[in-house]
């Protein structure tokens, strides 16, 4: 049988070498029992808590098409500490006849779930508890809580027993200096876009390691995020200032702030690297400068209706970044007017990209093959109701034809001196029933729907009356739904001086009927043509704008 292992450790602060003994002991099983080894999968230095890891979907995706028959790992946790995730993790493997296996419990069962997945759960809460203290004990002794703070550096060193002694910081003074020149930057005049651009330009990388943004700059002010905003620069630590929860429904960690009574914080002198005449000034100067652009108060943002049609789906296909609005008309790479790390300055106009991907959808509706399959499911959909209706129709009238003969035994009960009292009320039921079933079926039964014979033009003119239903208040929100759902992204090329336009998503339904390279000709706009190339499983339309 086809056996797979999976392999885990949870921190940077494990060994690569943990992996290997999981596999290695899993591997010794294998061989005890004569099975043969399929695939193994690992995650490095991956919290049990989350199922957003590389191997473990790997392993989810190929159990579910069969790869392999059992799956063994060294105990349960290794697969999760999440009860929910235990129990959904069994019932998917079950479903598709997987035995899981682990060398600490043995053939797992529903109870191993039950249990197991309790404690581990409870394990997870303690730790956190314990964690959490321990880091505040750290934060009052004026040490790091954890993280790495850009203008500081992590002192590595071990007490006298041999064990690492955490939360030193020592100032890093190349880091300083970039500090030091963002304040002044900006307290003179210059926005954040302006310094991030500036720094990226001269290859100065960011506290990530990679490029600068404005949101690096400036950050947001109730939270202490961005340069201008961290305290530590002038030698206060605050430490609790956020929660992080994970969401249940997209498994990500999610940050609320916490009311200022459950901060804490601790004066650093010896890590200030900004004097307070410089700080205060770029508070004042944020405070002066700020606008209210999200309200903290109101429907959350991913509730929000896009404000326009294809909003959140462009992206440039230059840098991968996404493309934004520059202008209340122009479309425009984010990376190149925010970080000026993509060379892609080109603009594409808002109501050419959404005529020309709303005539991209047309012409490919339009196809004889979409047509007539839409001709199929409106008939099918058509025969259906008509058959609900019939069966209605002919369930009421044997009700009928079976109430009148109750009805005639409950009078032929009475008429040979049977007690009536309960007979009248039962008689009563029964004739009420009947008169409300003859109110139903007095109609005659219902017709042959007769379909119209120029039903596929009926289609035709639907699908080329895209943008008028975009344009009703009544049709819109509808049609912008129903629109969105058939495009995933939309990638900007930058080629030869101009834009081609190629969409992604679920069009391999609507396109996989086209042949490559096939050219329409339907775009009526000087320079403008379209043409088909080939993708990914399917052929996305490409508009050269």
């Amino acid at each position: 049988m086809r056996i797979a292992i999976y392999a885990r450790y949870s921190s940077d602060h494990q060994s690569d070498a943990s992996i290997e003994d999981q596999v290695r002991t899993c591997q010794a099983w294998i061989d005890a029992n004569g099975h043969t080894l399929s695939e193994v999968y690992t995650d490095h230095a991956m919290s049990g808590a989350s199922l957003l890891r590389p191997g473990y979907q790997k392993m989810f995706e190929d159990a579910r098409s069969g790869t392999f028959h059992i799956l063994i790992a060294e105990a349960l946790d290794r697969l999760s500490r999440d009860q929910e995730d235990i129990a959904a993790l069994y019932k998917q493997l079950t479903f598709a006849g997987i035995q899981l296996i682990t060398l600490s419990e043995g053939e797992i069962s529903e109870l191993h779930v039950g249990l197991k997945g309790t404690m581990n759960a409870l394990f997870l809460k303690d730790l956190a508890i314990k964690t959490r203290r321990g880091l505040e004990g750290r934060v009052r002794q004026g040490k790091s809580g954890g993280g790495k703070a850009y203008g500081y550096d992590v002192i590595r060193k071990l007490d006298e027993a041999g064990e690492p002694v955490r939360g030193d910081q020592s100032i890093n003074e190349a880091e300083v200096q970039i500090i030091g020149r963002i304040f002044h930057d900006y307290i003179v005049g210059k926005s954040p876009r302006a310094i991030a651009i500036a720094l990226n330009q001269e290859g100065i990388p960011g506290p990530s390691g990679k490029g600068w943004t404005a949101s690096t700059i400036i950050g947001n002010r109730k939270r202490g995020t961005g340069i201008l905003n961290n305290q530590l620069y002038v030698g206060k630590r605050i430490w609790n200032r956020l929660t992080y929860r994970r969401d249940p429904v997209t498994r990500k960690r999610v940050s609320q702030l916490n009311p200022p009574d459950a901060w804490v914080i601790t004066d650093v002198p010896d890590l200030r690297i900004i004097d307070d005449t410089l700080w205060l000034e770029a508070q004042r100067l944020q405070e002066a400068r700020t606008r209210a652009t999200r309200p903290d108060k109101g429907p959350d943002w991913r509730d929000r209706r896009p404000k326009h049609l294809f909003s959140g789906l462009i992206k440039c296909a230059a840098c991968g970044g996404g493309m934004t609005l520059i202008s209340r008309t122009y479309y425009g790479c984010a990376a190149n007017r925010n970080k000026g790390t993509c060379d892609n300055r080109l603009t594409l106009r808002l109501d050419r990209l959404e005529d020309a991907v709303l005539l991209g959808l047309q012409e490919h509706l339009l196809t004889p093959e979409l047509t007539e399959t839409y001709v199929q499911e409106y008939v099918r959909e058509v025969n259906r109701l008509q058959a609900e209706v019939t069966a209605i129709h002919e369930q009421g009238a044997h009700r009928c034809h079976t109430l009148d003969r109750q009805i005639s035994n409950i009078v032929d009960a009475i008429a040979t001196g049977e007690p009536a009292t309960a007979l009248l009320d039962r008689l009563t039921s029964l004739e009420t029933e009947k008169a409300t079933l003859k109110v139903q079926t007095a109609q005659s039964p219902p017709e042959p729907v007769r379909l119209h014979p120029n039903l596929a033009q009926h289609y035709a003119a639907k699908v080329r009356d895209l943008r008028a239903c975009l344009n009703k208040d009544d049709t819109r929100a509808e049609a912008a739904t129903i629109i969105r759902t058939l495009v995933d992204e939309i990638k900007l090329h930058p080629v030869g001086g101009e834009l081609c336009i190629e969409l992604v998503g679920d069009l391999a339904t609507l396109f996989s009927y086209a042949n490559a390279k096939k050219k329409p000709g339907s775009c009526e706009e000087p320079g403008c043509t379209e043409w088909l190339v080939a993708g990914i499983g399917f052929e996305p339309m490409t508009f050269r704008l």
